[in-house]
Parts: C-alpha cells; structure tokens; sequence
C-alpha cells in the first residue's frame, strides 16, 4: 500500500486532509507539531482522532524554535486579533517560515518511512495572510522535495485552490464529524468565537448553510 504523512494539526482543513488521504488508499502517518502555539489544544484533538482511526500519529515537541521565531501572537504574549478573517487583521498571526520548516521535518519522516507524498491543508483562504500557503510557495517546495532524496517526495495540499467553505463541504459530504476538531487561537475550554480563526470557521459553516457543532463562548 502506498504510504503518505499527513501534517496534521487537529484544525478542521487537516482533518479533512485527512480523512482524503485516508480515501485515496494511503496508510497515512498523521505528524502533529507541537511548536509552542497557545491553542495547544488542537494537539488533543488531533491525539484522538487518531486513536479513533487507529492510524500511526506522533506529535513532535519543536518548541526550542522560538529562540529564532518571533512576534506572532500564536506563539507570544500579544493578543489574539478578533474579527474578519482578512490580510490587515491576521497578517500578525503569521509565523515566521513555519511551514517551510514544517515540511522539511515531514519530508525527512517521509522518506524514512518511504513514503511517497506528504499532504498539508493550504488552502486559498490562507494564502493572502500566510506566504507559505501560496500555490507558487507550494510549488516550489514540491520541486525540492522531489530531489532532496534519491526517492523523491510530492507535497500534496488537494485544497490549495479551494475556500475553507469547499474544505468543509467536502469534508461533510464525507461524512465527517466536525465537533472533532479545533480551530480557535485562543486555546480555553470553549472557542471563543471572536478570533479570526473562530470568524473563518463560522463562516464557512454559515456558507453551507450548517450548524457548527462545536461550542462557543460568543456566537
């Protein structure tokens, strides 16, 4: 059977990476990122999933890269931007190379594995906030994936073209159980519905028409 590693976050785009991947026929290898973020959370979320699925899941502490990454409220002490999901509003939010480096480890378990794709969930929402989730970035990193081995990994991301709404229609049509999942940055018990993140997602479910199923502290 064909073998791929899924970066999977716990957030409801890689969980429905996921479960594509799952579809297409991989054994999947779900890596999660531990990289200091403070909705931390999502990390329970993606544990159980996989633990459900009974898949292969490791979660990967890579917090020693704040020493050199800083100033995104994801991973300081600066507040969480509220409101629409836009470039002026959540560019603050970005990580520095975060993906990049992302990829990079996932590529490295990949070809140990011998595996022959990795899947991340860029998608077309993303990529005017978040440089790294640019179908050119993309492309490019596919390229050097594919020669920094003599067995060459593809960077799979299936919505790079498509809206968060596409994701979760996708997703549902799937049949997927979105109360699985965790999106907020702001990791408390209950989202908060305020943040940008919080924002896209209601978005999305209010596009299809759906109730999102998990619970807000404000909705």
């Amino acid at each position: 059977m064909k073998k791929a590693v899924v970066i999977y976050s716990g957030g409801m785009d890689s969980f429905t990476v996921l479960h594509k991947a799952l579809r297409e026929g991989y054994a999947v290898h779900a890596l999660s990122f531990d990289y200091g973020q403070r909705h931390k959370k999502e990390l329970d979320f993606a544990k159980a999933v996989c633990e459900q699925l009974q898949i292969s899941h490791k979660i990967v502490d890579i917090t020693a890269i704040n020493q050199l990454l800083q100033g995104s409220p994801l991973t300081s002490d600066i507040a969480i931007p509220e409101g629409e999901y836009s470039v002026e509003n959540m560019k603050s939010t970005v990580v520095p190379n975060r993906n990049m480096i992302l990829l990079s480890l996932a590529t490295g378990y990949a070809i140990s594995l011998h595996a022959g794709a990795v899947f991340y969930g860029a998608h077309h929402d993303d990529s005017a906030v978040y440089p790294d989730c640019r179908p050119e970035f993309v492309h490019a990193v596919n390229e050097v994936t594919k020669i920094a081995d003599w067995n060459p990994v593809e960077i799979i991301a299936p919505y790079l073209n498509a809206s968060k709404g596409d994701i979760l229609k996708d997703g549902l049509a799937m049949g997927l159980d979105y109360s699985q999942t965790w999106t907020c940055y702001n990791g408390r018990e209950q989202a908060c519905g305020l943040c940008g993140a919080c924002y896209s997602r209601l978005k999305a479910f209010e596009a299809q028409e759906q109730t999102d199923p998990l619970a807000y502290e404000v909705h």
